[in-house]
Protein backbone atom coordinates (compact mmCIF):
# COMPACT_ATOMS: atom_id res chain seq x y z
CA UNK A 1 0.00 0.00 0.00
CA UNK A 2 2.58 2.54 0.86
CA UNK A 3 4.15 2.29 -2.74
CA UNK A 4 1.11 2.19 -4.02
CA UNK A 5 0.19 5.64 -2.64
CA UNK A 6 3.85 7.51 -3.57
CA UNK A 7 2.69 6.13 -7.13
CA UNK A 8 -0.63 7.78 -6.43
CA UNK A 9 1.17 10.95 -5.20
CA UNK A 10 3.51 11.10 -8.11
CA UNK A 11 1.01 10.50 -10.75
CA UNK A 12 -1.76 13.09 -9.21
CA UNK A 13 1.01 16.07 -8.82
CA UNK A 14 0.68 17.95 -11.93
CA UNK A 15 -2.94 18.35 -11.24
CA UNK A 16 -2.24 19.02 -7.87
CA UNK A 17 -0.12 21.56 -8.50
CA UNK A 18 -2.20 23.22 -10.94
CA UNK A 19 -4.63 23.23 -8.54
CA UNK A 20 -2.81 25.68 -5.29
CA UNK A 21 -1.60 27.87 -8.26
CA UNK A 22 -5.19 28.49 -8.70
CA UNK A 23 -5.66 28.77 -5.01
CA UNK A 24 -2.63 30.64 -4.69
CA UNK A 25 -3.52 32.92 -7.30
CA UNK A 26 -6.95 33.92 -6.37
CA UNK A 27 -6.50 34.27 -1.99
CA UNK A 28 -9.33 35.04 -0.24
CA UNK A 29 -9.77 36.61 3.09
CA UNK A 30 -11.25 35.13 6.30
CA UNK A 31 -14.96 33.79 6.07
CA UNK A 32 -14.78 35.35 2.01
CA UNK A 33 -13.38 32.07 0.34
CA UNK A 34 -16.30 31.97 -2.26
CA UNK A 35 -14.33 31.68 -5.13
CA UNK A 36 -11.53 29.17 -2.93
CA UNK A 37 -14.45 27.27 -1.94
CA UNK A 38 -16.14 26.91 -5.61
CA UNK A 39 -13.11 25.44 -6.92
CA UNK A 40 -12.62 22.65 -4.20
CA UNK A 41 -16.30 21.51 -5.17
CA UNK A 42 -15.54 21.46 -8.72
CA UNK A 43 -12.46 19.50 -8.11
CA UNK A 44 -14.16 16.98 -5.66
CA UNK A 45 -16.75 17.18 -8.24
CA UNK A 46 -15.34 15.75 -10.89
CA UNK A 47 -13.46 12.90 -9.01
CA UNK A 48 -16.63 11.76 -7.86
CA UNK A 49 -16.49 12.68 -4.14
CA UNK A 50 -19.20 13.77 -2.10
CA UNK A 51 -19.23 16.30 -0.19
CA UNK A 52 -21.87 19.18 1.94
CA UNK A 53 -20.96 23.01 0.75
CA UNK A 54 -21.69 26.10 3.32
CA UNK A 55 -20.67 24.63 6.66
CA UNK A 56 -19.59 27.75 8.61
CA UNK A 57 -20.40 29.90 5.70
CA UNK A 58 -17.55 28.91 2.93
CA UNK A 59 -16.46 25.32 4.65
CA UNK A 60 -16.72 21.98 2.56
CA UNK A 61 -17.07 18.78 4.66
CA UNK A 62 -17.60 15.03 2.83
CA UNK A 63 -16.84 11.52 3.80
CA UNK A 64 -15.23 9.44 2.11
CA UNK A 65 -16.19 6.20 2.61
CA UNK A 66 -14.16 2.78 1.97
CA UNK A 67 -15.22 -1.09 3.35
CA UNK A 68 -17.43 -1.16 6.11
CA UNK A 69 -17.45 2.19 6.49
CA UNK A 70 -19.05 2.59 10.28
CA UNK A 71 -15.96 0.53 11.45
CA UNK A 72 -13.83 3.76 12.23
CA UNK A 73 -14.13 7.10 11.44
CA UNK A 74 -10.48 9.77 11.20
CA UNK A 75 -10.91 13.07 9.96
CA UNK A 76 -8.08 15.71 7.91
CA UNK A 77 -8.28 19.25 8.17
CA UNK A 78 -7.45 21.98 6.06
CA UNK A 79 -7.24 25.37 6.31
CA UNK A 80 -8.74 28.14 3.41
CA UNK A 81 -8.28 31.59 4.38
CA UNK A 82 -5.40 34.07 3.06
CA UNK A 83 -4.00 37.13 4.98
CA UNK A 84 -3.92 40.95 4.33
CA UNK A 85 -0.41 40.87 3.20
CA UNK A 86 0.46 42.52 -0.68
CA UNK A 87 2.86 39.52 -2.05
CA UNK A 88 6.23 40.54 -3.16
CA UNK A 89 6.95 37.46 -5.09
CA UNK A 90 7.90 37.27 -9.08
CA UNK A 91 6.34 34.09 -9.67
CA UNK A 92 4.27 33.18 -12.63
CA UNK A 93 0.85 32.35 -9.87
CA UNK A 94 1.92 35.35 -7.90
CA UNK A 95 -1.61 36.61 -6.43
CA UNK A 96 -4.03 38.36 -8.13
CA UNK A 97 -6.12 39.77 -5.66
CA UNK A 98 -4.63 42.45 -4.84
CA UNK A 99 -3.65 43.41 -0.50
CA UNK A 100 -4.32 39.59 -0.35
CA UNK A 101 -1.56 36.56 -0.48
CA UNK A 102 -1.30 32.88 0.96
CA UNK A 103 1.79 33.53 2.88
CA UNK A 104 1.12 31.05 5.78
CA UNK A 105 0.67 28.09 2.90
CA UNK A 106 -3.11 27.56 3.36
CA UNK A 107 -2.70 27.03 -0.64
CA UNK A 108 -0.34 23.77 0.01
CA UNK A 109 -2.51 22.65 2.99
CA UNK A 110 -6.00 22.79 0.99
CA UNK A 111 -4.36 21.42 -2.42
CA UNK A 112 -2.85 18.49 -0.25
CA UNK A 113 -5.59 17.25 1.51
CA UNK A 114 -7.36 16.94 -2.48
CA UNK A 115 -4.02 15.14 -3.16
CA UNK A 116 -4.90 12.83 -0.72
CA UNK A 117 -8.59 12.26 -1.53
CA UNK A 118 -7.89 11.66 -4.91
CA UNK A 119 -5.84 8.67 -3.77
CA UNK A 120 -8.05 6.98 -1.44
CA UNK A 121 -10.77 7.24 -3.41
CA UNK A 122 -8.57 5.19 -5.83
CA UNK A 123 -8.08 3.08 -3.18
CA UNK A 124 -11.63 3.17 -1.54
CA UNK A 125 -12.40 -1.27 -1.84
CA UNK A 126 -8.84 -1.55 -0.53
CA UNK A 127 -9.33 -0.20 3.55
CA UNK A 128 -11.99 -0.42 5.76
CA UNK A 129 -13.50 2.71 7.53
CA UNK A 130 -13.97 6.62 6.38
CA UNK A 131 -12.35 9.59 6.25
CA UNK A 132 -13.88 12.57 7.09
CA UNK A 133 -12.68 15.86 4.92
CA UNK A 134 -12.83 19.63 6.75
CA UNK A 135 -11.97 22.19 4.35
CA UNK A 136 -12.36 24.96 6.92
CA UNK A 137 -12.22 28.79 6.39
CA UNK A 138 -10.81 31.23 8.95
CA UNK A 139 -7.93 30.24 10.99
CA UNK A 140 -6.09 33.34 10.79
CA UNK A 141 -9.03 35.48 12.60
CA UNK A 142 -10.91 35.22 15.87
CA UNK A 143 -13.18 33.50 16.91
CA UNK A 144 -11.65 31.20 13.79
CA UNK A 145 -13.51 28.99 11.58
CA UNK A 146 -12.77 25.61 14.03
CA UNK A 147 -14.76 26.46 16.81
CA UNK A 148 -17.64 27.70 14.15
CA UNK A 149 -17.42 24.37 12.31
CA UNK A 150 -17.53 22.29 15.78
CA UNK A 151 -20.21 24.21 16.71
CA UNK A 152 -22.15 23.32 13.48
CA UNK A 153 -21.38 19.89 14.21
CA UNK A 154 -18.49 19.08 12.03
CA UNK A 155 -17.36 16.76 15.12
CA UNK A 156 -20.49 14.59 14.50
CA UNK A 157 -22.63 12.32 11.89
CA UNK A 158 -20.46 10.61 11.94
CA UNK A 159 -17.94 11.52 14.69
CA UNK A 160 -14.39 10.75 13.93
CA UNK A 161 -12.33 8.92 16.64
CA UNK A 162 -9.31 11.50 15.68
CA UNK A 163 -8.09 14.39 13.34
CA UNK A 164 -5.21 15.41 11.74
CA UNK A 165 -3.66 18.41 10.30
CA UNK A 166 -0.13 19.79 8.74
CA UNK A 167 1.10 23.16 8.00
CA UNK A 168 3.85 24.30 5.95
CA UNK A 169 7.11 24.71 7.80
CA UNK A 170 9.74 26.74 6.41
CA UNK A 171 12.73 25.62 8.45
CA UNK A 172 12.17 21.91 6.90
CA UNK A 173 13.10 21.01 3.46
CA UNK A 174 10.72 20.10 1.07
CA UNK A 175 10.40 15.85 1.80
CA UNK A 176 10.79 16.71 5.73
CA UNK A 177 8.36 16.71 8.00
CA UNK A 178 8.21 17.44 12.06
CA UNK A 179 6.19 16.22 15.28
CA UNK A 180 5.84 17.05 18.62
CA UNK A 181 3.86 15.16 21.38
CA UNK A 182 1.94 17.09 23.90
CA UNK A 183 1.77 20.69 24.27
CA UNK A 184 3.05 22.12 20.86
CA UNK A 185 1.30 25.59 19.76
CA UNK A 186 0.29 28.13 22.54
CA UNK A 187 -2.84 29.75 23.45
CA UNK A 188 -3.53 33.52 22.08
CA UNK A 189 -5.43 36.44 22.80
CA UNK A 190 -5.84 39.64 21.67
CA UNK A 191 -5.17 42.81 23.75
CA UNK A 192 -6.65 46.81 22.79
CA UNK A 193 -6.20 49.69 24.93
CA UNK A 194 -6.69 53.12 24.52
CA UNK A 195 -4.96 55.22 26.56
CA UNK A 196 -6.67 58.54 27.41
CA UNK A 197 -5.10 61.72 28.16
CA UNK A 198 -5.64 65.43 27.75
CA UNK A 199 -4.05 66.51 24.49
CA UNK A 200 -2.64 70.05 24.16
CA UNK A 201 0.76 71.74 22.58
CA UNK A 202 3.55 69.84 22.70
CA UNK A 203 5.93 72.64 24.05
CA UNK A 204 3.54 72.99 27.22
CA UNK A 205 4.08 69.84 28.52
CA UNK A 206 2.97 71.20 31.70
CA UNK A 207 -0.48 72.36 30.17
CA UNK A 208 -1.54 68.40 28.71
CA UNK A 209 -1.43 64.90 29.98
CA UNK A 210 0.34 62.98 27.71
CA UNK A 211 -1.09 59.42 26.70
CA UNK A 212 2.18 58.96 24.69
CA UNK A 213 3.92 58.84 27.12
CA UNK A 214 1.48 56.90 29.61
CA UNK A 215 1.07 54.50 26.64
CA UNK A 216 4.95 54.35 26.53
CA UNK A 217 5.11 53.34 30.34
CA UNK A 218 2.82 50.48 29.68
CA UNK A 219 4.22 48.94 27.25
CA UNK A 220 7.50 48.91 28.71
CA UNK A 221 6.05 47.68 32.30
CA UNK A 222 3.85 44.94 30.13
CA UNK A 223 6.92 42.95 29.98
CA UNK A 224 7.72 42.29 33.46
CA UNK A 225 4.63 39.77 33.22
CA UNK A 226 6.93 37.66 31.52
CA UNK A 227 10.10 38.97 33.42
CA UNK A 228 8.99 38.98 36.69
CA UNK A 229 5.63 36.95 36.89
CA UNK A 230 5.85 34.51 34.63
CA UNK A 231 7.44 30.85 36.10
CA UNK A 232 10.30 29.41 33.42
CA UNK A 233 8.30 26.26 33.38
CA UNK A 234 5.45 27.76 31.48
CA UNK A 235 6.03 29.96 27.97
CA UNK A 236 4.74 33.07 27.93
CA UNK A 237 4.61 36.33 25.51
CA UNK A 238 2.84 39.67 25.65
CA UNK A 239 3.77 41.61 23.09
CA UNK A 240 2.64 44.15 21.27
CA UNK A 241 2.37 45.29 17.95
CA UNK A 242 0.04 48.49 17.15
CA UNK A 243 1.11 51.85 18.69
CA UNK A 244 -1.07 54.59 16.98
CA UNK A 245 -0.47 58.06 18.73
CA UNK A 246 -1.55 60.33 15.52
CA UNK A 247 -0.34 63.37 16.98
CA UNK A 248 1.86 65.59 14.88
CA UNK A 249 5.75 67.34 15.71
CA UNK A 250 3.63 69.79 18.00
CA UNK A 251 0.39 67.99 19.18
CA UNK A 252 0.16 65.34 21.77
CA UNK A 253 -3.27 63.76 20.85
CA UNK A 254 -6.10 62.83 23.37
CA UNK A 255 -5.74 59.02 22.93
CA UNK A 256 -2.75 56.14 22.00
CA UNK A 257 -4.36 53.07 20.76
CA UNK A 258 -2.38 49.68 21.54
CA UNK A 259 -2.58 46.37 20.29
CA UNK A 260 -1.15 42.95 21.51
CA UNK A 261 -0.97 39.49 21.96
CA UNK A 262 -0.78 36.81 24.80
CA UNK A 263 0.46 33.60 24.31
CA UNK A 264 0.61 30.84 26.72
CA UNK A 265 0.65 27.25 27.24
CA UNK A 266 -1.07 27.38 30.85
CA UNK A 267 -5.50 27.79 31.41
CA UNK A 268 -4.91 29.00 34.63
CA UNK A 269 -1.54 31.02 34.43
CA UNK A 270 -3.69 33.18 31.03
CA UNK A 271 -6.55 34.26 33.20
CA UNK A 272 -3.85 35.45 35.13
CA UNK A 273 -1.96 37.55 32.44
CA UNK A 274 -5.47 39.19 31.51
CA UNK A 275 -5.99 40.00 35.09
CA UNK A 276 -2.18 41.70 35.24
CA UNK A 277 -2.76 43.65 32.52
CA UNK A 278 -5.80 45.32 33.26
CA UNK A 279 -3.89 45.77 36.89
CA UNK A 280 -1.05 47.63 35.78
CA UNK A 281 -2.05 49.46 32.69
CA UNK A 282 -4.93 51.04 35.42
CA UNK A 283 -2.25 51.95 37.82
CA UNK A 284 0.37 53.64 35.62
CA UNK A 285 -2.38 55.76 33.66
CA UNK A 286 -4.17 56.97 36.31
CA UNK A 287 -1.08 57.02 38.59
CA UNK A 288 0.12 59.58 35.71
CA UNK A 289 -2.94 61.44 35.53
CA UNK A 290 -4.71 59.65 32.68
CA UNK A 291 -6.94 56.89 32.35
CA UNK A 292 -7.56 53.51 29.95
CA UNK A 293 -10.24 51.23 28.71
CA UNK A 294 -8.85 47.55 28.25
CA UNK A 295 -10.36 44.90 26.17
CA UNK A 296 -9.02 41.14 25.58
CA UNK A 297 -10.77 39.08 23.03
CA UNK A 298 -10.41 35.32 24.00
CA UNK A 299 -9.34 33.70 20.99
CA UNK A 300 -8.11 29.65 20.65
CA UNK A 301 -6.81 27.46 23.29
CA UNK A 302 -3.47 25.62 22.98
CA UNK A 303 -2.69 22.96 20.16
CA UNK A 304 -2.35 19.27 22.15
CA UNK A 305 -0.99 16.85 19.99
CA UNK A 306 -1.83 13.55 21.98
CA UNK A 307 1.20 11.28 23.03
CA UNK A 308 -0.25 8.38 21.83
CA UNK A 309 -1.78 9.30 18.31
CA UNK A 310 1.25 11.41 18.05
CA UNK A 311 3.33 8.67 18.51
CA UNK A 312 2.45 6.28 16.11
CA UNK A 313 2.11 8.74 13.50
CA UNK A 314 5.43 9.66 14.03
CA UNK A 315 6.55 6.38 13.40
CA UNK A 316 4.39 5.96 10.28
CA UNK A 317 6.11 8.90 9.00
CA UNK A 318 9.54 6.95 9.47
CA UNK A 319 8.10 4.17 7.58
CA UNK A 320 7.06 6.14 4.69
CA UNK A 321 9.87 9.02 4.40
CA UNK A 322 12.65 7.03 6.26
CA UNK A 323 13.92 8.17 9.87
CA UNK A 324 16.55 10.94 8.15
CA UNK A 325 13.64 12.93 6.89
CA UNK A 326 11.29 12.84 10.19
CA UNK A 327 12.29 15.30 12.72
CA UNK A 328 10.91 15.61 16.67
CA UNK A 329 10.08 19.83 16.76
CA UNK A 330 10.02 22.35 20.12
CA UNK A 331 7.42 24.30 21.40
CA UNK A 332 6.26 27.31 19.64
CA UNK A 333 4.80 30.21 20.78
CA UNK A 334 2.64 31.14 17.53
CA UNK A 335 -1.31 29.73 17.39
CA UNK A 336 -3.56 27.27 15.66
CA UNK A 337 -7.08 27.50 15.56
CA UNK A 338 -6.83 23.51 15.53
CA UNK A 339 -6.24 23.52 18.97
CA UNK A 340 -10.41 23.50 19.06
CA UNK A 341 -10.68 20.09 17.43
CA UNK A 342 -7.63 18.75 19.75
CA UNK A 343 -9.23 19.70 22.86
CA UNK A 344 -11.88 17.80 21.67
CA UNK A 345 -10.87 14.88 20.35
CA UNK A 346 -7.26 12.86 20.03
CA UNK A 347 -5.61 15.15 17.64
CA UNK A 348 -1.91 15.33 15.79
CA UNK A 349 -0.95 18.81 14.11
CA UNK A 350 2.35 18.28 12.16
CA UNK A 351 4.48 20.28 10.01
CA UNK A 352 5.54 19.91 6.40
CA UNK A 353 8.76 20.96 5.49
CA UNK A 354 8.46 23.51 2.22
CA UNK A 355 12.22 25.59 1.54
CA UNK A 356 13.31 24.18 -1.72
CA UNK A 357 16.21 21.73 -1.10
CA UNK A 358 18.91 24.51 -2.68
CA UNK A 359 17.88 27.15 -0.36
CA UNK A 360 20.29 29.45 1.79
CA UNK A 361 17.79 31.92 3.71
CA UNK A 362 14.32 30.80 5.61
CA UNK A 363 11.30 32.68 3.44
CA UNK A 364 9.44 33.19 6.90
CA UNK A 365 5.47 32.78 7.34
CA UNK A 366 3.65 35.87 6.90
CA UNK A 367 5.79 37.79 5.12
CA UNK A 368 5.14 39.42 1.39
CA UNK A 369 8.00 36.93 -0.04
CA UNK A 370 6.99 33.55 1.75
CA UNK A 371 7.21 30.81 -0.99
CA UNK A 372 6.55 27.09 -0.82
CA UNK A 373 8.48 24.70 -3.07
CA UNK A 374 5.97 22.66 -4.89
CA UNK A 375 7.88 19.37 -4.52
CA UNK A 376 6.41 19.24 -1.34
CA UNK A 377 2.79 18.60 -2.46
CA UNK A 378 4.54 15.44 -3.28
CA UNK A 379 5.07 14.32 0.51
CA UNK A 380 1.94 16.01 1.58
CA UNK A 381 -0.32 14.55 0.00
CA UNK A 382 1.34 11.03 0.21
CA UNK A 383 2.33 11.19 3.57
CA UNK A 384 -1.52 12.65 4.95
CA UNK A 385 -2.85 9.47 2.80
CA UNK A 386 -0.32 6.76 4.48
CA UNK A 387 -1.30 8.00 7.95
CA UNK A 388 -4.34 8.00 7.33
CA UNK A 389 -4.96 4.10 6.29
CA UNK A 390 -2.60 3.15 9.33
CA UNK A 391 -4.73 5.38 11.62
CA UNK A 392 -7.33 3.23 10.22
CA UNK A 393 -6.03 -0.02 10.44
CA UNK A 394 -4.73 0.44 14.07
CA UNK A 395 -6.73 -1.46 16.55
Amino acid sequence: MKEKIKELALQYLPEIIAIRREFHQYPELAFEEYETADRIANFLRKHKIPFTEKIAKTGIVGVLEGKNPNKKVIALRADMDALAIEEANEVPYKSLNIGKMHACGHDVHMASLLGVLVILNQLKDQFEGSIKFIFQPSEEQYPGGASVMIAEGVLKNPAPVSIFGQHVYPELKAGQVGFRSGKYMASTDEVYITVKGKGGHAALPNTIVDPILIASHLVIAMQQIVSRMASPTIPTVVSFGKFVANGKTNVIPDRVHLEGIIRTFDEEWRDKIKQKIHEIAKSIAQGMGGDCDIRIDKGYPFVYNNPELTQRTYNAAVNFLGKEHVFELEMRMTAEDFAFYSQIIPGCFYRLGVAALDSKETLNLHSSKFRADEASLETGMGLMAFLALEELNFV
